[in-house]
């Protein structure tokens, strides 16, 4: 009978078409492979991120990548890491990204914290939270034609840039009203700083449970942007005499086409997405650093110990400095 330990396991995902990812992933890997943690990668992507033959690298094929894994650790943007969901969602693997984007919401940390950030997955120093995600499915003459699920949003959108999408929106089971648009957007609250927040849409705290309903562009008078309850079943009906066809996304990512006379019905997900979270600094500080928010002039609790506790460090220093030495 084997009394030894299983080995430790990571479930890399970077982006494919961007050099610095491959470096990072390159460095990532051997930092992980000295700490005795093997990595793995799926088969189709090792090889664009030059890992197919590195040391320490075992190549994963099947449905389920990161069955088994402790985590699941993403190099990219928010399009990588919302790729890093679909491998990590109904596993038990949090996923961890590390922006090599742009604004990069859903990353924990930045490139430059590349180290620090091997350093939290070593000593597995990090906490987990669940993102609640949406179920979708999509029926023509009622019979069912799409199912899948989204982190960030759920949209219905016209396919035809010079028709305008005709669609009815309807709340546990009752019509609210028909929109001539561009389309509708159901979004998270973890989704409401991305494809939501463009259409207009408000900003909701990822603690807060809830789903936004987000029409865009539409030709109406009561076109606001709703927050429903988390238990709320929606659904959007494409106008069957409406002369523009549609399509419905799920996250940006996956795709099928809505004829006339289509229903898209969307509820609150049963398997949320697991993230891992290096810090314990709150939302707000979040959406201070992606939005490049001015905070000029803010004179609250918090910034006065803040000050109070850089005097002090300068004082100890400049003091140190200073001191005589003996000879």
């Amino acid at each position: 009978m084997s009394t030894g330990t299983a080995r430790r396991t990571i479930l890399l995902v970077a982006h494919p078409r961007r050099q610095e990812a491959a470096d990072v992933a390159k460095s990532v890997v051997e930092r992980l492979r000295a700490a005795g943690i093997d990595v793995l990668v799926q088969r189709d992507e090792a090889a664009a991120v030059n890992l197919s033959n590195q040391l320490g690298v075992t190549l994963v094929d099947g449905p389920n990548p990161a069955e088994g894994c402790e985590l699941v650790c993403v190099l990219g943007g928010d399009g990588t890491i919302l790729r890093g969901a679909e491998v990590s969602r109904g596993s038990g693997a949090p996923l961890l990204g590390v922006n090599l984007g742009h604004v990069g919401f859903l990353a924990e940390a930045e490139r430059e914290d590349i180290g620090a950030t091997v350093e939290h997955i070593v000593a597995r120093s990090y906490t987990v939270e669940e993102r609640m995600t949406l179920e979708v499915n999509a029926q023509v003459n009622g019979d069912p034609v799409y199912s899948s699920w989204a982190l960030n949003e759920v949209t219905v959108e016209k396919a035809n840039r010079e028709r305008m999408l005709e669609v009815v929106a309807e709340i546990d089971g009752r019509p609210l009203t028909t929109w001539g648009c561009d389309g509708v957007v159901v979004a998270t609250p973890t989704g409401s700083t991305a494809y939501a927040f463009s259409a207009g849409g408000p900003v909701v705290w990822p603690a807060v449970e809830a789903v936004l309903l987000v029409p865009i562009s539409a030709h109406a008078l009561f076109a606001r942007p709703l927050v429903l309850g988390p238990d709320s079943h929606l659904a959007l009906e494409v106008v069957p005499d409406t002369l523009g066809t549609g399509a419905l996304w799920c996250d940006g990512r996956r795709a099928v086409d809505l004829p006339p006379g289509a229903r898209v019905e969307v509820v609150r997900s049963e398997t949320p997405v697991r993230l891992a979270r290096l810090t314990t600094s709150p939302f707000t500080d979040r959406l201070v650093a992606k939005f490049d928010l001015s905070i000029h002039g803010w004179r609250g609790k918090a910034r006065l110990e803040d000050a109070a506790r850089a005097g002090q460090a300068t004082a100890t220093a400049t003091a140190t400095a200073t001191a005589p030495t003996r000879d």
